[in-house]
């Protein structure tokens, strides 16, 4: 995955504000256990001049050898036994003056034997994917937003609008609850005003709010965004960032204007995330009929193949918030 710029100095500032933070907590830490119980402190210098005689001793700069090195190092792990012993005693946790950083495998830094560590990739995935996402906003929700009341007890054909959107409701909480990397991908089909959006959104919050990286945008914009760079009137890789996210909500499919290029890109979005194994919801206005007439028969194929179909139904909220004064 290619990340921006702007996302690499983002996550190398974050990296540095951890470490800044680790070293003001240590700091705090060891001048108040210097004051409170000085044997301790004692023992840290100990345990300091132990570490340079032994790093000499590893280096070949001392003379006494292996059994040295063996020596300088049981009494490196009394010293620090003693120590915690100690700070027991005292009524402080026995890693009180361990550094605590936020991962021990880089220590903050990025990079663990030459190499990005997950740490760093974590953030620049997030930053690249928050960049995305401010070019393409939508607004999100959270599920204690949503009105069932909304929508009608009855159609007047025997079904309840209200019990059918009771159970999409539970159906997205449980989405969000329980979302993993290999999630079923869904296929949000309704007329305008049903909720498609809303529910995306609260989708797209918690799982944002869990360290999820998550695209959610309008097709539309997406699109023009994607064909600004395949045509060299802008920059970025709006598609790699797309095809690498941990979740992809693609909003309002059918309201772009479709051409062969735009068919390609929609398909190889679906198609290169249903082969990576990564989930994906797309939403539309269309009826069944009227997207399998819009696109062809390899993007259809993939929607109805390889996305849960969620039906929304009821009347335009829209026009329910005005009718109530709302």
């Amino acid at each position: 995955m290619k990340y921006s710029i702007t996302a690499y100095d983002k996550a190398e500032n974050e990296l540095k504000r951890r470490r800044e933070a680790v070293m003001n907590e240590h700091e705090v830490h060891a001048q108040e256990i210097a004051q409170r119980l000085p044997e301790i402190e004692v023992l840290t210098r100990s345990l300091k001049a132990n570490n340079c005689e032994l790093m000499k001793g590893i280096v070949g700069k001392n003379a006494h050898g292996r059994e040295y090195i063996q020596k300088m190092r049981q009494n490196n792990a009394n010293t620090k036994r003693a120590i915690k012993g100690l700070l027991k005693m005292g009524g402080y946790p026995e890693d009180y003056l361990d550094y605590h950083y936020y991962c021990p495998k880089c220590c903050d830094y990025g990079y663990r034997d030459g190499v990005k560590c997950k740490c760093f990739t974590d953030l620049l995935k997030k930053y690249t994917t928050e960049e995305l996402n401010e070019n393409c906003s939508i607004q999100l929700h959270d599920f204690s937003e949503f009105k069932i009341e909304f929508y009608p007890e009855s159609d007047g054909n025997g079904m309840s609008p209200r019990e059918k959107m009771r159970t999409v409701y539970s159906n997205c909480r449980a989405y969000a609850d329980k979302f993993h990397e290999n999630s079923p991908s869904l296929f949000f089909i309704g007329k305008t005003g049903l909720g498609k959006t809303f529910l995306s959104a609260c989708i797209a919050n918690e799982l944002i709010q869990k360290g999820y990286s998550v695209i959610f945008a309008s097709l539309l914009k997406l699109l023009r965004q994607i064909e600004d760079e395949h045509f060299g009137r802008a920059t970025g890789q709006t598609l790699d960032i797309i095809e690498n996210a941990d979740l992809v909500i693609l909003d309002d499919l059918g309201s772009e204007f479709q051409t062969s290029f735009t068919d390609s890109v929609i398909y190889e979005i679906i198609n290169e995330r249903i082969n990576l194994g990564r989930p994906t919801i797309i939403s539309t206005n269309l009826s069944n009929d009227e997207y399998n007439a819009k696109y062809n028969e390899r993007i259809v194929s993939r929607l109805t193949g390889c996305f849960m179909p969620i039906m929304f139904v009821g009347n335009d909220i829209r026009h329910v918030k005005l009718k109530n004064n709302l």
